[in-house]
């Protein structure tokens, strides 16, 4: 009798176990995977209820509104068919062609789904229909609108801009652009993709922007790297490819802040094969390479660091940007924007504040630490290494008079482009004015030319905040 009765209690206490470990997991889930939850067309809870509520309207950081409904449900976008375009891919339209936008990631907020018994009980009794809460987003629909205006005409590529200190995203935008009330017919049979969102979720090697993560490597593996010095001859064979600057250009003996300022492949390809793969893999992983991005407000692809066919030309162009490297354009904002936050990378952010129809807060912004891949003397490193690409080096174009701007250029090669795609990344070295900016026009050319004047312009634009 008494090993029956510890039998039992060894049972009972093994189904507690695994209820609360269910309850743990459920709460878990839902706080990390809800905003996906909500957001799936197979939530078929969501899609019914959301059948019985005027949605919650969508203002950007100055209290421009974006979205807002009729007392039918009916969903229109600002007035402004420009500006409701520069915004298209950020906030989403009412038929979900652009996937996870904010009309759609955010549902559970905009439908009232977090909404408490007692609130949707005191709307019951008003007998009106049920109102959802109104969102405030870090989004800023004039920069967005100027950024539209100065991105080059019939090109497609991405731009992000975002506070490094906060996470906040003042502009998360995906060319080209389309009007979510006035949608093309043959728009799907458009080359350029018009639906998809390439800020977040198109991947690519992206070039010799991702020589700051090489570098990054070289400072945790080599005690004298930036004393060291390399010789660029113009060329130099690794196996069977050989590896050239553009226009085969010949630096000579040169250090490494001098490699990032004229962005010598030569270089960065015998620095990766110093350091070794491995190690370079691990520079990446600290930067959040081969994560599984979950993030609170959006979703992101996750980036790539090749593990197959690892042979010295492929380690050698993957310290110079290219390779199988696959990143997108807000990873590498992320990246860029951790460089100049002493180290410290910040998960992306878009949601500033919810309120119900009482203006009572359901959701607001709570700033939270992604990672940590860098000491701030390495990041101070890598930060005066990109001043100097501005100030004397490739980026010279991204330059904005009276503002410290710091950056890095690159032209990443696809296969089936006539052109390399352009890329800069860089950032505002402002104590009042803490911004990243991450820059791609696909098919364009060199990332001086193509992409460093667009990043000037932002950078302009930028400066106006200061007075906000």
């Amino acid at each position: 009798m008494k090993l029956i009765k510890r039998n039992v209690r060894i049972i009972v206490f093994a189904v507690l176990l695994l209820l609360g470990s269910l309850v743990g997991y459920g709460a878990y889930s839902l706080a990390v995977y809800g905003n996906r939850w909500f957001s799936s067309a197979s939530n078929v809870y969501a899609r019914r209820h959301k059948a019985d509520v005027i949605p919650g309207r969508i203002y950007d950081r100055n209290g421009t509104l974006l979205a807002s409904s009729d007392e039918s449900g009916k969903r229109s976008y600002n007035n402004d068919p420009a500006l409701r375009s520069a915004l298209v891919h950020v906030i989403g339209d009412s038929a979900n062609n652009v996937a996870y936008g904010v009309e759609s990631f955010m549902a559970q907020y905009l439908y009232g789904f977090t909404d408490s018994f007692v609130d949707r009980l005191s709307q019951a009794f008003q007998g009106t229909r049920r109102r959802g809460n109104d969102l405030r987003i870090s989004i800023d629909a004039g920069l967005s609108l100027a950024i539209t205006k100065a991105f080059p005409a019939g090109k497609a590529g991405a731009v992000v801009v975002m506070n490094y200190k906060t996470g906040e995203l003042l502009s998360l935008q995906s060319f080209p652009v389309f009007d979510p009330m006035n949608i093309p017919k043959d728009i799907e049979e458009d080359p350029l993709k018009p639906f998809w969102n390439k800020a977040t979720r198109w991947l690519s090697a992206p070039g010799s922007t991702f020589k700051v993560v090489t570098l990054a490597a070289a400072l945790k593996n080599i005690p004298d790297a930036m004393t060291k010095t390399y010789e660029c001859t113009g060329a130099y064979q690794v196996g069977d490819t050989l590896v050239t600057d553009a226009g085969m250009a010949s630096h000579g003996t040169i250090n490494l802040k001098k490699a990032v300022e004229v962005s010598c492949n030569i270089t960065f390809a015998k620095l990766a094969l110093e350091v070794g793969d491995e190690a370079l893999r691990k520079a990446g992983q600290a930067f959040g390479m081969d994560d599984h991005f979950l993030f609170t407000d959006l979703v992101v692809e996750n980036s790539v660091y090749p593990t197959t066919n690892r042979v010295n030309k492929e380690i050698a162009w993957t310290g110079a940007g290219q390779s199988a490297l696959l990143l997108t354009p807000l990873h590498m904002t992320m990246i860029t924007a951790a460089i100049a936050n002493d180290g410290v990378m910040m998960e992306p952010k878009i949601l500033l504040q919810a309120s119900n129809a009482a203006g009572n807060t359901r959701g607001s912004i709570t700033p939270r630490v992604y990672k940590t891949p860098l000491k701030a003397h390495e990041a101070d490193v890598i930060a005066d290494a990109m001043r100097a690409v501005v100030t004397s080096g490739t980026a010279r174009r991204a330059a904005v008079s009276g503002l410290k701007v710091s950056g890095k250029t690159g032209s990443a090669q696809v296969a089936g482009q006539a052109e390399t795609n352009a890329w800069f990344v860089g950032f505002l070295d402002e104590p009042d004015l803490p911004y990243a900016v991450c820059v791609v026009v696909e098919d364009a050319g060199g990332g001086g030319q193509a992409a460093a004047p667009l990043a000037g312009t932002i950078f302009s634009q930028l400066r106006h905040l200061r007075h906000d």
